[in-house]
């Protein structure tokens, strides 16, 4: 048995092409551009490409992009004081700041200054409230993507077994939470998981999101489950040469792809969804500040 593999780039473009058409039906018949504000402070190489990317993939659904790229040494109140303002600017729907930041800053002060309603990362701790008590809320974007993925595999998910593997405020408890919301039966395992393998092996879906390469080989993984593998993880790469390095998930996907009944691949998987969320969390942010009905397909 060989897993089908789940294609994160073309149902990552899927969902772009999904958004740029409810931006368009705002624009024509409302009057109405999304816009979405990103925050970087600092130059970390990583988060400056993210940033980057996200910007691009704004203006090609045809929303507004405001990017405010701020020095590291920026001072908590002045941060503070820019989100403040984008609180109160009717033309943007959405704010994010890239995380991490630098250390002098308080994430979680920065993270509950955005105001729930434009919160498009879902972080705020009222999100948080709100999506684990089953209310609507903004939603995280990996989890968001990992649920449209599972809902387009399996149809209705009620009645299944999941695993969630990993207990983080971005992936892990969101993911659980969204799982549950859909009828499933969840389990959250973590470091001190007893029997951590079998528990895997009891799940028609299992979400790898613990951060450690390829921990996940096919022993833990039910004849036919569906794998969601979160991780991306950089490992030596000798065979590429000196100092190279390759991207992996926390599953061994070689192994898995022969006991799964669908996984998704690292790169190319849980990754392009990311962005593709981030859109579609705009959009529904946009609609909701308007009191027009959400779009369709993209909200869980």
């Amino acid at each position: 048995m060989t897993a089908k593999i789940i294609d994160g780039k073309e149902f990552a473009a899927t969902v772009r092409a999904k958004v740029a058409i409810h931006v368009a039906r705002l624009k024509e018949e409302h009057g109405i551009t999304p816009g979405l504000a990103v925050v970087l402070v600092g130059q970390d190489a990583a988060s400056e490409v993210y940033v980057r990317n996200k910007n691009k993939s704004t203006v090609e659904v045809g929303m507004n992009s405001y990017e405010h790229k701020l020095p590291a040494d920026t001072s908590e109140a002045d941060l503070l004081a820019l989100i403040d303002n984008l609180n109160n600017d009717p033309a943007v729907h959405g704010i994010l700041c890239q995380l991490p930041l630098p250390d002098h800053l308080n994430e979680e002060l920065v993270i509950n200054s955005i105001i729930p309603a434009k919160d498009v990362d879902g972080f705020h701790i009222s999100n948080v409230g709100l999506l684990a008590t089953g209310q609507k809320s903004m939603v995280p974007c990996t989890p968001l993507g990992c649920l449209m993925m599972l809902r387009d595999h399996h149809g209705s998910l009620s009645g299944l077994n999941a695993v969630v593997v990993g207990r983080s405020n971005i992936v892990g408890k969101p993911m659980a939470a969204l799982l549950l919301k859909d009828s499933c039966t969840v389990t959250i395992a973590h470091s001190r998981t007893k029997n951590i393998e079998a528990l895997c092996r009891s799940a028609d879906i299992l979400v790898a999101a613990v951060g450690r390469p390829e921990m996940i080989t096919s022993d833990w993984i039910g004849e036919g489950a569906t794998v969601i593998d979160v991780g991306i993880n950089r490992i030596p790469a000798p065979e590429r040469g000196e100092g190279k390095n390759r991207l992996v998930g926390d599953v061994h996907f070689a192994s898995a792809v022969e006991k799964a009944g669908a996984i998704t691949p690292v790169p190319g998987g849980v990754g392009p969804m990311t962005i593709a969320c981030l859109l579609a969390n705009a959009v529904t942010a946009c609609c909701r500040a308007n009191g027009l009905d959400e779009p369709e397909g993209l909200t869980a």
